[in-house]
């Protein structure tokens, strides 16, 4: 075949949009650098349209763009450069994609997904340690805070409401029982200074005095978050919680003997004075329940004084 021959069958064969740029270009002797700075169009997806390789254009919408800044910069029609354009894309089959930026990022500098995992793990698992290292120090400071302000406080026996006295047939024997009513710090302990009981309770949580505990006495940040119940039947509180009490006696006689307005170790009834004369009896009147040391009444003046001598009657 002849060069002529050949020359004729390249005519029919129609060439691409980035050949015939190419071609444009190449009369006018402008290398593709200078293409790229009077377009403002990366030299990369100038390459990419000469040759075209689509596919690594951002979208097919930027590579119509790109082909008619590139054929108004050497003088070839733009409007069939764009259709044919439109059509190339078309045929290699190109999916249009939606929005993506100008400048595509270079996946080396993108840490993998692996990585990306990772951190995201390790930065979880730091907010989870912080977090609970929070809690506890709140939990520990409210702790010692409320322990140190029951030490460092006065003991003071604070006045309660009046109440009926809880019966009893053997106060002495008596069960004791303390249930919080809320949260509330308590220190339970006998003669000897031997703790019985020592923490924080929660509301609902219960504690039986031990019946054969010498002298138990109770130290309470709270009294009024405190129920006290002795032989199944609720007592006043201990005190009005404006303060914590020390040093209060918890058990079933001194409770009982508290409730009744009596001494805990009273004298036996009938007993008689050294002269062996009969006592007369003498009762004190119940006094309110109040956690307070009763006192003794004053004596009552005699009801008739005698007379003087020779007074006559009626005067």
């Amino acid at each position: 075949m002849t060069d002529a021959a050949n020359g004729e069958q390249n005519a029919l064969i129609p060439r691409s949009v980035g050949e015939r740029l190419r071609s444009a270009r190449e009369k006018q002797k402008l290398a593709l650098a200078e293409i790229a700075a009077r377009t403002r169009v990366p030299l990369r997806h100038l390459e990419a349209i000469e040759n075209g390789s689509y596919d690594s254009l951002p979208s097919p919408t930027y590579a119509v763009g790109f082909v008619r800044a590139y054929a108004r910069t050497v003088g070839e029609d733009e409007v069939s450069l764009a259709r044919d354009t439109r059509e190339e894309v078309a045929r290699i089959g190109r999916p249009v994609a939606q929005y993506q930026p100008y400048e595509i990022a270079d996946p080396a500098r993108v840490p993998s997904r692996g990585v990306v995992i990772v951190a995201a793990g390790v930065a979880l698992a730091v907010v989870v340690l912080a977090v609970l290292w929070f809690a506890v120090g709140m939990w520990r400071n409210s702790g010692s805070a409320e322990s140190a302000s029951v030490a460092s406080a006065p003991a003071v026996v604070a006045p309660v409401p009046t109440a009926t006295p809880a019966a009893a047939q053997n106060p002495a024997s008596g069960h004791v029982t303390l249930t919080a009513t809320d949260a509330v710090w308590l220190r339970v302990y006998d003669a000897d200074d031997k703790t019985l009981y020592l923490g924080t309770m929660k509301a609902g949580d219960k504690f039986d005095v031990p019946a054969d505990a010498k002298d138990p006495k109770i130290n309470v940040g709270r009294p009024d978050k405190l129920t006290v119940t002795l032989n199944g039947s609720a007592l006043p509180p201990l005190g009005d919680g404006s303060r914590p009490i020390k040093g209060i006696a918890v058990s079933a006689a001194a409770l009982s003997a508290r409730v009744s307005g009596t001494p805990a170790a009273a004298p036996a009834a009938g007993a008689t004075t050294p002269s062996g004369a009969a006592a007369a009896p003498t009762s004190t009147p119940a006094r309110p329940a109040a956690f307070t040391d009763p006192k003794p009444a004053a004596p009552a003046p005699a009801a008739n004084s005698a007379a003087p001598a020779g007074t006559p009657p009626g005067q």
